[in-house]
């Protein structure tokens, strides 16, 4: 069963304004489905078939000559030298939409990318399946703690209770899952992990030891929502900090963890400079940190960490299928005030506190006025994201439901 992405907009936006497209993301997100489903007939070329890849590596200019417009070249990080062919291609033919791309691995990616197709190539990063998808809602707008986003989001929110959010926050958001709601959450990622240490992790780093590889992995997600410690993780699981710089690029470059970066316009030096760490799937976090039921993960020693994951990512997912970078980053000092998401547009920030209850009070936000004394930007109200039922004005801040995200 296909499920309608609403990065489809955006996707077709950028066929009908650039040459190329690359879809990127981690692995099973459906970057391969969403062009197949939305290319108009294209031919499909897959690296991760030894013929093509053999035929790329002997001879890749005579490849890329080869290929019939429109195309669809599945898993390119695995051929990087296609790039500079399909340069010469692509300034030859001036057709837009004539060559799309899917990628696992953003680093070494976008290096090939950025040397030869620049200005020929619009960007995507597909995610797991966000809430809206899943419930099928046509309501594409990114979020933002404001009044008119929670009046036009109002009439397209499906009630969800919280027994049932905890199952979906458990079970993650891997298209096959919803495609086939029989599988074992367990099982997928059991596999999952395999096939991501096995393919990706070796792709882009000679990684020596696969089991200190796994128990970073899983001392990253039992730290999910929480202030990046390299320190604290390299002690751990008994590694240099070099190496736990590196192992957590390729995180970041296969879309496994998202790092949520400090306000830092115009603050002083009391303010904390460290990001924040997001795994970008909830139902691979409560996997390799071992909370296998929803009603564990609902009453464990993380759940609040869970649900703050879980709303960050659909947040970045809201921005991301909308073809667009998320403006969001948090504020901390050294008092420990903290703001858990401030958005930033248009020279005005928007904070958002992120609760996991349902009797948020004022008192939730008391820390939104320590932004005053951030200089050359409006503050503006915000809002509280939690599991009360209905949206409402709490004093000057605005309650979100979490079914509004």
């Amino acid at each position: 069963m296909y499920i309608q992405r609403h990065i489809v907009s955006a996707l077709n936006r950028l066929k009908r304004s650039f040459p190329s497209v690359l879809v990127t993301g981690a692995r099973q997100t459906g970057k391969t489905t969403l062009l197949k489903e939305n290319a108009d007939g294209s031919g499909i070329i897959s690296f991760d078939d030894y013929i093509q890849y053999s035929a790329v590596k002997q001879d890749a200019i005579g490849f890329v000559k080869s290929l019939t417009p429109p195309v669809i070249l599945d898993e390119v990080q695995y051929a990087p030298e296609v790039f500079r062919p399909l340069k010469l291609c692509i300034d030859n033919e001036q057709i837009n939409g004539a060559y799309l791309m899917t990628g696992s691995q953003k680093f070494e990616l976008m290096k090939g990318v950025s040397e030869s197709l620049a200005g020929r190539i619009g960007i995507l990063t597909l995610l797991g399946l966000s809430e809206r998808e899943i419930n099928g809602i046509d309501f594409t707008t990114p979020f933002l703690p404001a009044s008119e986003y929670i009046n036009s989001r109002r009439s397209t929110a499906v009630p969800i209770s919280t027994s049932d959010l905890w199952v979906r926050i458990q079970r993650g958001s891997f298209p096959k899952l919803y495609a086939d709601m029989k599988i074992e959450p367990y099982e997928f990622y059991s596999a999952y992990v395999t096939t991501y240490i096995e393919r990706d992790v070796r792709a882009l780093s000679q990684v020596g030891d696969e089991l200190t590889f796994m128990q970073f992995l899983t001392a990253c997600a039992a730290r999910t929502a929480s202030i990046l410690n390299l320190s604290d993780i390299c002690k751990d699981v008994g590694i240099s900090s070099p190496t736990a710089k590196r192992w957590l690029s390729i995180l970041q470059a296969s879309g496994i963890v998202y790092l949520l970066q400090p306000f830092s316009l115009n603050v002083s030096a009391r303010v904390i400079k460290t990001p924040k760490l997001y795994f970008l799937d909830t139902g691979l976090t409560a996997y390799l940190c071992k909370w296998l039921t929803p009603a564990t993960l609902e009453n464990g020693a993380m759940s609040g960490a869970f649900f703050e994951t879980y709303v960050v990512g659909e947040i970045i997912k809201s921005y991301r299928n909308a073809g667009m970078e998320p403006p969001i980053y948090y504020y901390r000092d050294v008092d420990k005030r903290e703001v858990d998401v401030l958005f930033y547009l248009d020279g005005s920030l928007h904070p958002l506190e992120i609760k996991k209850t349902a009797s948020p009070n004022v008192y939730d936000a008391k820390h939104f006025e320590v932004l005053n004394r951030i200089e050359t930007v409006n503050i503006q109200q915000g809002g509280i994201v939690c599991m009360y039922d209905n949206p409402l004005r709490l004093g000057d801040r605005q309650i979100i439901p979490v079914n509004m995200l």
